[in-house]
Order: C-alpha cells, then structure tokens, then sequence
C-alpha cells in the first residue's frame, strides 16, 4: 500500500468498503500502488493496468487496455461511445466484489500478460473523427486557426473535435468553437489553463 493513496480511500464515504476491497484484490495481483490524475492506479512494471475511480451511482476498477481483454464473463462496460481503449467494471456494493473477487483477479492477470506481450490498441486516428461544418468554417477562414488548430498534439485535436461535433444544434456547436478558439490560438488544449 502507497501511503500516498491512503487520502482517497477515507475521503469518500459512499464506497469506502467497495474501494478497500478493490484496493487489496489490485494489491493481491502484485501490482504497484500509485497516485494518477488524483485517484488510485495499478501498475506492473510502470506500465498502467487498472484505476479505482468512483461516480456518483457506482464505483469502478478500470482497465487502461479493456478492450484487448477477452472478457469471458462480459462484465467490461465501454465508458462513453468516445473511449478507445479502457473499459471498466462497475459495482454498487461491496457483496459484488467479493463475489466476483477471483473473476477480477483474473482480468488483471490477463491485463498484466497484455501488458508483458508489449500489445498495443490500435487507435482511431485524428482524422477519423468528425469536424463540425461549424469548426471546419472557422478553419477555412481564419488561417492562424488552422495552423494552431493542426498544431496542437493529436490528442488534444481528438479532445476538441469530439467537444464540438457532439452538440446536437448547430448553435450549441458554434457557441463552442467561439468559446475556445482564443485557447487553440494561445496552443492550449480543451482543458488546459
């Protein structure tokens, strides 16, 4: 156990028992305990395998690599159509846990072998994903945008297309381009300060 992880298991009251127990089958499977992006991470070899994280409704062990899982038991949810690669178990109280606790083992045994075979995600490139008529407008007429726009790295062009295709109206999407254009143009991501 990191005592530097110690913080996040006594600051949440609803899933404290459920975390705890998450915490000691990632502890069992010989994984590190590490602190990223402010919740619980479980590495092998500095390589990231599963996070605890809460929500509001359930708590989750999340694999970095689910999706190259086989997933026997189909208990893998893909978090948002828009995840890639990392997918997530889901629980509502600690009797699931510890019902599923050698299940779980396993998924992290077989996330480490993943991990030791060096296999990768093959991920959608930037230029799969959808531009906004909205966005591509500004594009086109404002050159300095453009080449901010292009820039920037590929994930932070993901993060944009994706933050401004998915308003259903038009003037949603274009309120959104507006709104951030000064931050592409300052080579700032969607959530950068």
């Amino acid at each position: 156990m990191n005592p530097k992880v110690d913080f996040y298991f006594s600051k949440t009251k609803a899933w404290q028992e459920e975390l705890e127990q998450l915490r000691i089958i990632a502890l069992d499977c010989g994984l590190t305990e590490e602190l990223k992006w402010g919740c619980p991470c479980y590495t092998f070899q500095n390589d990231n395998i599963s996070l605890i994280h809460v929500f509001k409704d359930y708590c989750a062990l999340l694999f970095f690599k689910g999706v190259l899982l086989k997933d026997p038991d189909g208990i893998l949810i893909q978090q948002t159509k828009n995840v890639q690669a990392a997918r997530q178990v889901r629980f509502t109280n600690v009797l699931e846990i510890l019902e599923m606790k050698s299940t779980l083992m396993a998924y992290i045994y077989e996330a480490i072998e993943v991990e030791k075979a060096g296999l990768k995600v093959e991920l959608k490139k930037t230029e799969e994903f959808v531009v906004s008529k909205e966005f591509q407008f500004k594009l086109d007429q404002i050159p300095a945008l453009k080449t901010a726009f292009y820039g920037l790295t590929p994930g932070r062009q993901r993060a944009y297309l994706l933050h401004f295709s998915s308003p259903k109206q038009s003037k949603t999407r274009e309120a959104r381009v507006e709104k951030y254009m000064p931050q592409i143009l300052n080579g700032k991501g969607l959530n950068d300060e």
